[in-house]
């Protein structure tokens, strides 16, 4: 599934033909907020292809969201496609209840929503943009993760997306980079406080990636958006994380919990 998102980045692929599913989530019911458009809906797509049952949240593209569900659907899995705000904790209980309401559980909950915005100095943050950062990157994933755990049972899986950005900083990132911190020590405070009910909890960090959250870089400093690159000389793509995300949702990480994994394009990550 490829998309053209903007002239300034590449066609963005969500999933490739190569991947082949093996049902490693089969009749899983899998929660993915922020699910309709980038990372989410490569993650969206790539554990419909595995066989799981995938409800996303979405904030307000409806076009983004009807476009995952097609995509979910192709898969021939089932979709239930939610609007709400990942920073009302109202509204992200009301989507847990709305999931278990159709399929009675949670076996997999992707946080993934998120926005950025960048600053030149501290100066330009005023106090209503540093709580919106923590609003929607940070306690959404609380208020998600808390209403869902009533409803996940022994051998379910929490995955939260972080960054690169919370192991090596970014300068014009600063109020993202510290939510996306914030995500790390919850990932590993969680997972212990979790190991007895027999849920892990663990994060991926991406490095730059392809999709509609950069475009906050076109009116900041478009070079920046026109190179931003890894180590491999180019930024990922979506297609690329959904993997990782199906590793740390299925039996295959069984005995893994509490980490972090990498996929960044050889940047390097101090932790």
């Amino acid at each position: 599934m490829t998309e053209k998102i903007d002239d300034l980045m590449p066609p963005v692929e969500y999933i490739t033909e190569d991947y082949k599913g093996a049902n490693k989530l089969k009749d899983k019911r899998v929660l993915i907020t922020g699910g309709d458009s980038g990372i989410g809906r490569a993650v969206a797509l790539h554990v419909a292809r595995e066989g799981a049952r995938v409800a996303i949240l979405y904030h307000s593209d409806e076009d983004s969201a009807r476009k995952t569900r097609e995509g979910i659907e192709a898969e021939g899995a089932e979709a239930l496609v939610l609007q709400g705000d990942t920073a009302d904790s109202t509204s992200c209980t009301d989507t847990v209840n709305a999931v278990v309401a159709k399929w009675g559980g949670i076996d997999v909950l992707v946080n993934n929503a998120g926005l950025q915005k960048p600053y030149a100095s501290q100066e330009d943050i005023s106090d209503d943009d540093w709580r919106m950062h923590f609003a929607v990157n940070m306690d959404g994933i609380f208020y998600t993760t808390r209403a869902a755990l009533n409803h996940m049972g022994e051998g379910a899986s929490i995955i939260n997306t972080t960054s690169i950005n919370a192991f090596v900083g970014n300068a014009d990132l600063v109020p993202y980079t510290a939510t996306k911190g914030a995500i790390v020590g919850y990932t590993r405070a969680l997972a212990l406080q979790l190991i007895d009910r027999g849920i892990r909890v663990n994060e991926v960090a991406p490095g730059p990636v392809a999709t509609e959250i950069q475009l906050v870089f076109k009116d900041y400093d478009e070079d920046m958006l026109k190179n931003m690159a890894s180590p491999m000389g180019r930024m990922g793509q979506p297609y690329e994380l959904g993997p990782a995300y199906v590793f740390l949702a299925c039996r295959d990480s069984s005995f893994v919990t509490g980490q972090t994994l990498h996929v960044n394009g050889g940047m390097i990550a101090n932790g």
